[in-house]
């Protein structure tokens, strides 16, 4: 386990590498100029070569790479061209509301899908299946954007329980609209894939040996085919809440939500290049720490990716 957890390290750098590189080139391949974003509409041409010779814009591209490079050496994101603040702080100041938002999503999407992809694996009622899947099958295919609107709509609007969009502090009100239109789509393939991971787990060999030993059904459910049913479910869970911590975008923004996701929104649209670098950096790094986490995590579920490894 140690050598595997070493080489799924050694690949983070050239990953990482390659999202750094990656992200500078395009911030000079995306339409518009952060300096006319800073002097306005009323600028002359000594301004514009004042602020550009101010933020190290009228260097070489690729000096400016090597700058760019040392500074992340020195775990320096740099500042926002808008405000001035050191972009870590800022990341770390929305990092946790994300994470808020992410963790109740992918909880609502986990015990839901679950449940409703076991009670659709079980043969009793063939007519519930078909209805859960039915609702699982829209849910993969509804927009985020769209589900988001109709759900203010339906539960602000008309109903006037919940309120429309903003972030209150963190209270559960503000929170339940978000998460659950996030977590819908994740929700959906959870269901799926565990109605799958049961009815392929209850056909195997070895659920029929335990049965014919006499163990008990819920024994039989809990320790064989949950477990061996898991693993698929655990791998969607992964990527599905890297991409939550890593800024859900639409969400945030339909909500109000002052996350990751609405904090690089906003930075692209005023061109703030240093914002940009370092949020979409940490959210690469995010996200394939979960992931990570996940391939892990395979070896305490199913023993026999630990003996696949080998010892150590």
């Amino acid at each position: 386990m140690l050598r595997f957890t070493a080489r799924r390290l050694l690949m983070l750098v050239p990953i990482l590498f390659g999202v750094v590189t990656v992200t500078f080139f395009l911030m000079y391949v995306m339409p518009g100029d952060p300096v006319l974003a800073l002097a306005g509409e009323r600028y002359d041409e000594e301004t514009l070569e004042s602020l550009r010779k101010e933020y190290g814009l009228d260097k070489p591209l690729h000096l400016q790479y090597v700058d760019y490079l040392s500074r992340l050496a020195r775990f320096d994101l740099g500042r926002s061209f808008i405000t001035g603040r050191p972009v870590s702080e800022s990341i770390a100041e929305r990092f946790p509301r994300t994470m808020l938002l992410a963790l109740s999503a992918m909880a609502i999407a986990v015990i839901a899908g679950v449940l409703t992809g076991g009670l659709s694996a079980w043969g009793r009622y063939p007519w519930l299946g078909k209805t859960l899947m039915g609702l699982s099958l829209a849910g993969v295919s509804i927009p985020v954007f769209w589900l988001g609107l109709l759900l203010i709509h339906l539960f602000s609007i008309k109903l006037g329980i919940f309120p429309p969009s903003g972030y209150g502090g963190g209270s559960i009100r503000y929170l339940v609209l978000p998460a659950l239109t996030l977590s819908f789509a994740s929700m959906a393939t959870i269901a799926r894939v565990t109605r799958s991971g049961f009815l392929e787990a209850g056909a195997g060999d070895f659920v029929r040996t335990a049965r014919a030993k006499g163990l008990a059904e819920s024994k039989v459910i809990g320790k064989h085919v949950f477990r061996n049913a898991l693993i698929p479910v655990v791998t969607i869970v992964g990527t599905d809440f890297g991409s939550y911590l890593s800024g859900s975008v639409l969400t945030e923004t339909i909500f109000g939500w002052p996350g990751l996701g609405r904090f690089i929104v906003q930075a692209i649209m005023k061109r703030d290049f240093p914002v940009i670098q370092g949020s979409i950096l940490f959210m690469a790094v995010m996200f394939v720490l979960v992931n990570l986490l996940v391939d892990l995590s395979y070896g305490m579920i199913d023993p026999r990716v630990r003996e696949k490894e080998g010892p150590g």
